[in-house]
């Protein structure tokens, strides 16, 4: 399942206020950005002028190209308003980071905080020391002793510079593989399968030297965010308990769409309810064994299983094994928690995510939260989606059903969804925006 479709499983289970008074995050941040944007090229420039200078050779090119590309990217994605700022959010990280920064004075002073319209449980630092924090960890955390957990394991990260060494690993094994292609071009003087098996042999090790790496890195960064962590002023147990709070979003189940809830949203004064848009294709005959399997995915991933991380953590930290009750919330982070979950549908729409912003309004709908406000979000997404299927780009926007890897309840959903004709889509979008504006900041 795509970590966009996971995001959305937990949204169900916080009570909200009213949303009729919501007022949106402003995005007219137009100066912001711009200053955020002369800032950051100015900062990557220096920096890859530094890498030139400790760097020589095809090393030096190629970290540097690696590095323009990758700062070309990210000015796409704040241009994109993938970002905002002048935020609460942004004014309550800077506070956590302050407090952690009192008693560790490794962490550095450059820090730029950028605030993400992304509802995954998610925070990274760049190079330069922009850190960014999805607006989905407060979502899903339950307080700001866990949000300064997470903010500590990218800082150990950042400290140890995991990118650039990831990066330099990268360089040193193309060269590697370039140079064992072509032997293995001038010396195989067997049948093409025996060269295509050799060939695939080099990137399969590639792969798992890889994700050997990448796991060694994030136990590291474990252990230098909690020396960070345990030195603050913060409940030293919150760390575990985020870790163990990251491991349910990778876990949760997410919950059954009703057919009830098919029927109450879309059965309309001028279109009613049609028992064929419910029908399901049948994937019984589908042989997903044909294919079989080449790489150990577990070797592949990038990340260990967040249980080996909790062991490693305890064992190399005592205080870490006596469990103890997660911190409160404080009533900052508790406000926070609530913009954030009123803004997932705002962001599934700025992300162009519309057949999960129809998925989750339905969710929420079902569960009985501010039906003026998710209609109106529903009415919106069908528009989008309207468009798309009458461009014929509605790939785009909604996914195609793949059993192994979703939910039967969303595969049901997207039965639905390609089940309607267009103008079904239309009659949908009109009844639901009309009766139901959306008015945006």
């Amino acid at each position: 399942m795509t970590r966009k479709l996971i995001a959305f499983v937990f949204f169900i289970f916080s009570v909200m206020g009213s949303a009729q008074t919501y007022k949106m995050i402003d995005t007219a941040d137009y100066l912001q950005r711009k200053e955020f944007l002369k800032s950051f090229a100015g900062n990557n420039e220096v920096f890859i002028k530094k890498l030139k200078s400790q760097y020589s050779g095809r090393t030096s090119s190629e970290l540097s190209r690696i590095y323009k590309e990758f700062g070309t990217d990210f000015e796409k994605q704040v241009k994109n308003k993938d970002f905002i700022f002048r935020s609460e959010f942004e004014n309550e990280i800077k506070s956590l980071i302050q407090r952690l920064r009192k008693n560790n004075p490794n962490i550095p002073q450059d820090l730029k905080i950028l605030v993400a319209r992304d509802n995954t449980p998610n925070a990274y630092c760049l190079a330069d020391g922009t850190f960014v924090v999805n607006m989905g960890l407060y979502n899903w955390l339950n307080s700001e002793d866990q949000i300064a957990a997470v903010i500590t394991h990218e800082l150990g990260h950042k400290i140890d510079e995991h990118s650039l060494k990831t990066f330099l690993n990268i360089i040193e094994q193309n060269e590697m593989d370039k140079m064992t292609v072509q032997n293995l071009k001038e010396t195989t003087v067997k049948r093409s399968q025996s060269q295509n098996q050799k060939a695939f042999d080099i990137l399969k090790n590639r792969a798992y030297k890889k994700g050997v790496e990448r796991r060694k890195q994030e136990m590291k960064a474990d252990s230098l965010g909690y020396v960070i962590f345990k030195n603050s002023d913060f409940k030293k147990s919150e760390f575990i308990n985020t870790l163990q709070r990251l491991q349910d979003f990778d876990t949760i189940s997410p919950r059954e769409l009703k057919v009830e809830t098919y029927k109450k949203l879309f059965d309309l004064p001028k279109q009613a309810f049609n028992e064929k848009w419910m029908k399901k294709e049948d994937f019984s005959l589908y042989n997903y064994n044909f294919y079989k399997e080449k790489l150990d995915k577990d070797s592949l991933a990038s990340h260990p299983e967040i249980s080996r991380r909790i062991e490693n953590l305890k064992k190399t930290f005592t205080e870490l094994k006596t469990p103890s009750e997660p911190e409160k919330a404080s009533e900052t982070f508790t406000a926070l928690k609530k913009t954030a979950r009123m803004e997932i549908l705002p962001n599934y729409f700025h992300s162009e995510d519309y057949g999960l912003g129809i998925y989750a309004s339905m969710q929420f709908l079902q569960d009985g939260e501010e039906e003026k406000y998710y209609k109106g979000w529903l009415g919106k997404c069908f528009a989008k989606i309207y468009e798309a299927r009458k461009n014929y780009n509605l790939n785009r926007y909604l996914d195609r059903i793949e059993p192994k890897n979703q939910s039967e309840s969303y595969q049901q959903f997207l039965n639905f969804m390609w089940n309607l004709s267009l103008d079904d889509i239309k009659n949908i979008a009109d009844f639901y925006q009309t009766g139901y504006p959306i008015k945006e900041s």
